[in-house]
């Protein structure tokens, strides 16, 4: 049985929405790269298309774009995914997995690159400005704190995809 987290990204605004897809949609991943195009309609979400960025394995080592394959590989690199800088030109062994989803694949990250008709952020926005307002109440700043609790009860409670 396969499934994925999914985190969509927007570009343009920064916030992310994770996603649960399951058995009969998770099929459609399987064997794609990072950097290939999909379908919104893949995960019921019509009219949105969607770019691969990377991903995560069952054991939470990061794919990268440069490693073909779907297994782990021990590669010598100085910078990019999965690689904290160490000291200048200094090369370092990570583990790291290929740029091919596959059944052990835990967490794909997608970027939206084409928005459809229903607004996939608006939940995140809502969230977004409540914890602005509840931090520049906490803060001192322009709002105030009955202002904050004021944008908490607008936030409507979440719902589970």
């Amino acid at each position: 049985m396969v499934e994925f987290k999914v985190v969509i990204s927007d570009p343009k605004t920064g916030l992310t929405v994770q996603r649960e897809v399951k058995e009969p949609a998770a099929k459609a991943f399987l064997g794609l790269k990072i950097g290939d195009a999909v379908k919104g309609e893949v995960i019921d979400l019509q009219g949105y298309e969607f770019e691969i960025t990377g991903g995560s394995d069952f054991c939470g080592f990061p794919m990268r774009k440069d490693v073909l394959g779907i297994g782990r590989k021990r590669i010598l690199s100085y910078s990019g995914v999965g690689v904290r800088k160490g000291e200048k030109g200094m090369l370092q062994r990570k583990t790291v997995c290929g740029n091919t989803i596959h059944a052990k694949t835990a967490q794909i990250n997608l970027k939206a690159a084409r928005m459809g008709s229903t607004d996939l952020f608006a939940e995140a926005k809502a969230k977004a400005d409540a914890s602005r307002a509840d931090r520049a109440a906490k803060k001192g700043g322009t709002g105030s704190k009955a202002a904050a609790e004021e944008a908490k009860a607008e936030v409507p409670a979440a719902a589970t995809v």
